[in-house]
């Protein structure tokens, strides 16, 4: 097997984030469920768009905002997913690239727009998301890259991109191209309202192609309708090769075979928006296993640069990760 040019590929919805700090009652107002993510259309997201407070526009996604983590730690990074050929499309496409990340899915050249993502932070740092996935949602098996697959070490799949069939169809070519390469297949639960939705369907996924589970605290009880943790842990494990569980403050949970390691976070002065930390948490494990660094350092990097991102407004990190490392005795 040859040497992988890339650590990561990630496939996922291509948004740009709209950030805007929000009372609890404008989320009751709106008629929105604090901390969830939902699929809104065309038309409902320009009135809520219309009804928020000024904002900060970024390049986002989940997976985007993964690979662009990975590249600041150094790594290798590839992205797949769908912009328009509008005006937020090429800003995404400008961002991405200036992470120092691979991107070059066909654009959409009629009918939906770019994707967008409009995120209310509440004062707790709580973010609620309503989602308009636009061209996002216009990914199909044949945007996916054999060559560049065939080139990543893991191949990194985002959980709401699980929403459209089209999507599903990719997500299983992507898959059967990696494991044909020898290379890992990696996917993130993503929501809560994501696992909800099809939970059947995902855990059908992750038995019959998926080597590494990421996922929280609740995404995790919500595949396995269970709020015993160690319960769930245990059989998320015995499914896949390695499984990442992330708790907030309490860090996260890493399991391998009959190997567990718990890996505490860092302490982070300012709590400002979560928005992005379970994506750099992503970013910074799965380089970390793509390196064959050991779980504890790989949930180590996830940490580290999960921190670094709550620390700020916007969902992608504002400082060299790779610096942040050094700083801290790791090594990538």
């Amino acid at each position: 097997m040859t040497q992988p040019t890339y650590d990561v590929c990630a496939v996922g919805n291509a948004i740009v984030d709209v950030l805007s700090p929000a009372e609890p009652a404008f989320l009751t107002a709106q008629g929105l469920t604090p901390g969830s993510m939902q699929l809104v259309d065309q038309d409902q997201s320009a009135a809520l768009y219309d009804a928020m407070a000024a904002g900060v526009e970024a390049s986002g996604g989940s997976a985007g905002n993964t690979v662009a983590g990975v590249g600041s730690f150094g790594g290798k990074a590839a992205y797949i997913g769908k912009v328009a050929d509008d005006v937020l499309g090429r800003v995404f496409s400008h961002d991405i690239r200036a992470a120092g990340v691979s991107f070059d899915t066909p654009v959409l050249t009629d009918g939906a727009g770019t994707g967008r993502c409009l995120i209310n932070v509440t004062p707790d740092a709580q973010r609620t998301m309503c989602t308009y996935l636009g061209a996002a949602n216009q990914l199909t098996a044949a945007d996916i890259d054999a060559g560049l697959i065939g080139d990543s070490a893991i191949v990194y799949l985002e959980g709401y991109l699980f929403d459209p069939a089209p999507a599903r169809a990719a997500f299983e070519r992507a898959a059967e191209l990696a494991h044909a390469a020898g290379r890992k297949v990696a996917i993130t639960l993503s929501d809560t309202f994501v696992v909800a939705r099809w939970r059947a369907e995902l855990l059908s996924f992750i038995e019959a192609s998926a080597d590494i589970v990421l996922a929280n605290e609740g995404e995790l009880g919500a595949l396995f309708e269970t709020d015993d943790f160690d319960a769930a842990a245990a059989r998320l494990a015995a499914m896949v090769e390695v499984a990442a569980v992330t708790r907030g403050a309490e860090g996260s949970v890493v399991i391998r075979g009959d190997e567990r390691v718990a890996v505490a976070a860092y302490p982070v002065e300012t709590l400002t928006d979560t928005t992005g930390a379970g994506d750099q948490y992503a970013a910074g494990f799965l380089l970390g296993l793509a390196r064959g660094l050991d779980l504890e350092i790989s949930g180590k990097l996830g940490s580290l640069a999960a921190s670094e991102v709550i620390a700020h407004w916007g969902p992608r990190p504002m400082t060299s990760l790779k610096a942040l490392a050094e700083q801290n005795g790791l090594s990538v």
